[in-house]
């Protein structure tokens, strides 16, 4: 278990490294960091992480299909970071997803636990709250809204503490990881972006 936190760690702030810079590649090493992360929520019983890191994982071709097609509008400058707007109709679209989400997952996961198709989920409530925010902002990512950032800073810090509470240090770690890219990453897409490539 522990190597593949300490490898999920090590993919993952190559992962957010890469993100930051908006290279395409990211997302290949998103489909590693997505797979170890994937075991290691099921082994431990936290299916919406789980659930949550299989979405990962299938988004990576999404968004690598995705990148790829957006990047070949740019000039070569490395610099550019291509931004779309995010609308008002997305903000209110993704905050009735999160609310709806958060409670069907946990209705779910309580259900399932019930009926014994699956061992308890130690945190259902903040498992759930962490998968589905992550799940919406992994599709800002995707349509390439710098506003995903602020979206992620709150979901990692929602992830150490869950991690944290499950002894999961070396996942708590990535997350603090994560938390602090997310801030320089907000920056960093806010200066170097430029809208309607």
């Amino acid at each position: 278990m522990d190597f593949l936190q300490i490898f999920t760690l090590i993919t993952g702030v190559i992962y957010i490294i890469l993100e930051i810079r908006q290279k395409n590649f990211m997302w290949v090493v998103g489909i590693f960091t997505s797979l170890a992360a994937m075991w290691v929520f099921f082994r431990q019983g936290l299916y919406a992480s789980f659930g949550l890191n299989t979405y990962y994982f299938i988004t990576a071709f999404i968004g690598l299909w995705h990148w790829r097609r957006d990047k070949k509008t740019l000039s070569s400058t490395d610099d550019i970071i291509c931004l779309n707007r995010l609308t008002p109709k997305t903000v209110a679209l993704s905050a009735l997803a999160m609310m709806l989400g958060v409670a069907a997952l946990s209705w779910g996961m309580e259900y399932l636990n019930n009926t014994g198709l699956l061992t308890e989920n130690p945190m259902s409530l903040l498992d759930s709250s962490v998968a589905v925010l992550s799940a919406i902002a992994t599709w800002w990512l995707v349509k390439s809204y710098k506003e995903q950032w602020l979206l992620w800073i709150v979901a990692d810090t929602l992830s150490v503490l869950l991690c944290a509470m499950q002894q999961m240090w070396w996942m708590s770690a990535l997350y603090v990881a994560y938390v602090a890219a997310a801030v320089y990453g907000f920056s960093y897409w806010k200066k170097h972006g430029v809208y309607g490539i």
